[in-house]
């Protein structure tokens, strides 16, 4: 049995005002051409399809055309939401995917049974039980309970994981017992202990759970997770792995190698996991340095970059005099270069006086979190209340994402 594992897409993500739609649809048709070719059985997309829970047409689109594309190349795909997507949305088009040989799992099953697929082989037959685990709300999970801490959610909500995962498992270790021993896989869309997330990775089960512990997975051949964008081994194991997203996310994710992850096994359970390096459709790149050091800085990052597929930059300044003209001259210093710069920011510190580079800084440089941090600091709080509405603060950021509407 052979699985492609891929995760984080974030179909439709709009990016300092460019469109992704190009560099998604590049590897949807590059991850098609490597199932063919190394005759993948299944594809796994472990949650984020979607970058926002009301995605625009040319992102479902591109979601019908990878279902059409992986058809097409021979392998079954199995598609779990992530904290991104709207479950609705995934379920919508559920029983008309089947049909294409598509099977989505947009939220917790009201079942377990419902939860645990047998994956076939393309030559025909059954060649793995899977543990189909989409991203878990609270909500599907667990009661409210009056007067519970924050803590005691925390256990309550990772307990609940715990058993989830282990019910499910149980369901498939029958399955595979009567299929003649099949390796079981299972799927996550969560953080874990020791994983670390970058800019685009928005924290999920704020306030309730920050990490899931390697240990309480169940004891499968393979853990398919998503959420984190960098590609990892969880805890050392190789049988527990974050593929990662394909394209960078952010500028901090720009130096990443993105790959896709080849997963084989036999009887035996985990024979072997490859990564199969994505290619580079967009060449992003964060600068850093003096003016003086720019143009070298500029006409390096230029290499990467085409007439037609300019390389997009986030250009950070040092210095401490503060200059009403950084735009124009960065502007000016790139004119001609294929490079686009999508951000112009001055760097943090310095000897200047710390006031004055915030008082000058625009919002575009700053994420609403460090907005809210910087007006708490304004207030004279004992930091138990401090922490709790910094708390309340990333609950509302998150229900606001998850709705499309932040």
């Amino acid at each position: 049995m052979r699985l492609l594992h891929t995760s984080d897409w974030h179909l439709g993500q709009h990016f300092m005002g460019k469109s992704r739609q190009a560099e998604h649809r590049a590897f949807i048709d590059w991850l098609a051409a490597q199932a063919a070719a190394c005759q993948a059985d299944a594809v796994l997309l472990a949650g984020d399809v979607f970058d926002t829970s009301a995605p625009p047409s040319h992102a479902r689109e591109l979601y019908h055309h990878a279902v059409l594309s992986l058809r097409d190349a021979g392998a079954a795909l199995v598609v779990l939401g992530g904290n991104h997507d709207s479950a609705a949305v995934l379920g919508e088009s559920r029983a008309l995917l089947a049909e294409l040989g598509a099977r989505v799992v947009p939220c917790a099953a009201a079942t377990p049974e419902e939860q645990v697929l047998v994956l076939q082989r393309r030559s025909g037959g059954p060649g793995a039980v899977l543990c189909a685990v989409p991203y878990l709300r609270a909500r599907e999970l667990l009661l409210s309970l009056p007067g519970e801490s924050a803590a005691d959610k925390r256990v309550a909500l990772q307990q609940a994981i715990r058993a989830h995962y282990g019910a499910l498992f149980e369901i498939a270790r029958e399955r595979s017992a009567s299929l003649g021993g099949l390796p079981i896989v299972a799927t996550g869309h969560l953080a874990t202990v020791g994983a670390t997330g970058g800019d685009a990775v928005r924290d999920i089960y704020v306030g309730t759970l920050e990490a899931f512990p390697t240990d309480a997975f169940p004891a499968a051949d393979y853990i398919a997770l998503g959420h984190i964008h960098q590609p990892m081994r969880v805890g050392g194991h190789e049988h527990i792995r974050y593929c990662g997203s394909p394209i960078p996310l952010g500028f901090d994710e720009a130096a990443q190698h993105k790959e896709v992850l080849q997963v084989d096994f036999d009887l035996a359970g985990l024979q072997s996991v490859t990564p199969l390096p994505v290619p580079c459709f967009q060449p992003m790149a964060s600068l850093r340095g003096s003016l003086a050091a720019l143009p070298a800085e500029l006409a390096a990052a230029a290499r990467a970059g085409t007439p037609q597929t300019p390389a997009w930059l986030d250009v950070e300044v040092a210095g401490d005099d503060y200059l009403p003209d950084l735009q124009a001259r960065v502007a000016a210093m790139a004119d001609g270069l294929p490079v686009e710069v999508l951000r112009v920011r001055r760097a943090r510190g310095g000897a200047a006086p710390a006031l004055v580079p915030i008082a000058r800084e625009t919002l575009d440089e700053l994420a609403p979190g460090d907005v809210f941090e910087r007006r708490l600091r304004e207030e004279t709080l004992d930091e138990a209340l401090r922490e709790r509405l910094a708390a309340l603060h990333r609950v509302v950021l998150s229900d606001l994402r998850e709705e499309g509407v932040a």
